[in-house]
């Protein structure tokens, strides 16, 4: 490839530090070396401005490799169903499934097809979105190794066979790709042991409350200052009582990300980002909503009567909280939604039920993601707790 392009001198690509064999391991397969070199030498590139090259690296915020894999997959799996016109392809880690390895800035995915035994041997696929909207089958074999088709690129122009949007050429110049502007190393997850069928039907089927949501998502083996919070300097704090349930779940989890989605403040943190000062401010940006917006803001907020009370939100700034209606432990949880029209109270639907639904893909809940038919639960039922509270 330092034959076909030229290094960017003003922002020239840094090469990333990947433990190959860790990450190998975690993928189950061997990795093509021209793809290794390209990544050690250049990491996340960017070639032509317009094609970029996604490796096993992370930037806090903007990029994680584990988690970009698994939402192009899921992405394009989902898409190529909806459109009718080709069959849906299996994807790693399915023996011979795609694998991604890019995107364009013409949101096409590139895939490599794994299904040859030799990794060198590995051909590009290509997703093209443009497709989809003139009814065609999305998916393009290019036949090319991942050198040869970023040189054939560059070179330009390679076109599929059906005549729809080609590559190139592509300026002949590699860059630094600019939203990783300081990748790290990519440390792959642990894998989850498989649960039993029994388990597994226990968790997602037959189980109820706590017992259930603990097989699901098993808590943090490191829960710290166990214990805690305080809950009566919490309640004094906030001017009231919280409800049992969800003490007795802050205690067993912590605050944390539930499904990659759902974000619960914590308690424990007296700064901006916990739960005192998030509930405050929510109710009042609130407050200013409603006095614009009375019609499609109708709720009351803490401290009014039966007031809505937040304590967690979404990843799409969807607010999740209690009307504070009586006893907390009657409290009717309900979702301040942003991009829909508010609903009604979750009546009769307590706080462990509603996560032990959602992530079993049971029903819709405002403000939280749908699973796809052919998700497994297992894979998104995670929990990731919060690393340490930003204030005392």
């Amino acid at each position: 490839m330092a034959a076909v392009v030229a290094v960017d001198r003003e922002s020239p690509p840094v090469g990333v530090c990947v433990d190959w064999e860790r990450v190998e391991r975690w993928l189950g397969v061997r990795l093509p070396g021209d793809y290794k070199a390209l990544a050690d030498a250049w990491g996340p590139a960017d070639f032509g401005g317009h094609l970029w090259l996604h490796v096993p690296c992370r930037q806090e915020g903007r990029f994680d490799y584990g988690e970009w894999l698994r939402s192009t997959h899921r992405m394009c799996r989902i898409l190529s169903r909806e459109s009718g016109a080709c069959r849906v392809p299996e994807f790693r880690p399915a023996e011979g499934g795609l694998l991604a390895w890019g995107t364009t800035r013409a949101a096409e995915e590139l895939f490599w097809d794994t299904s040859a035994a030799d990794p060198d041997r590995w051909t590009v696929t290509v997703f093209r979105r443009d497709a989809l909207y003139r009814e065609g089958n999305p998916w393009w074999e290019t036949g090319l190794t991942l050198s040869e088709f970023l040189a054939a690129v560059v070179r330009g122009p390679v076109r599929p066979a059906d005549g729809g949007e080609g590559f190139g050429p592509l300026p002949a110049v590699v860059a630094r790709n600019r939203a990783l502007t300081g990748p790290g190393p990519w440390t792959p997850p642990p894998r989850r042991v498989p649960l039993s069928p029994e388990l597994r039907r226990f968790a997602l089927e037959t189980g109820t409350g706590t017992a259930a949501l603990r097989v699901l998502v098993p808590p943090p083996p490191d829960r710290p200052r166990p214990g805690e919070p305080a809950w009566p300097e919490v309640s004094e704090r906030l001017g009231t009582g919280l409800p049992r349930e969800y003490a007795e779940l802050m205690e067993l989890y912590g605050a944390g990300e539930w499904g990659g989605w759902l974000r619960f403040y914590d308690p424990l943190d007296g700064g901006g980002s916990g739960l005192v000062a998030r509930s405050r401010a929510d109710a009042q940006v609130y407050r200013e909503l409603r006095a614009e917006f009375p019609e499609e803001c109708p709720l009351p907020v803490w401290p009014e009567p039966g007031g809505l009370l937040s304590f967690a939100d979404s990843a799409d700034g969807d607010v999740l909280g209690w009307l504070t209606e009586g006893e907390p432990d009657s409290w009717p949880l309900v979702v301040w939604p942003r991009h829909a029209g508010q609903g009604p109270p979750l009546h009769g639907m307590t706080l462990t039920g509603m996560l032990l639904s959602w992530l079993r893909g049971e029903g819709r809940i405002p403000g939280l993601p749908a699973l796809d038919e052919d998700d497994d639960p297992l894979e998104f039922a995670v929990f990731r707790p919060w690393e340490a509270p930003a204030g005392g």
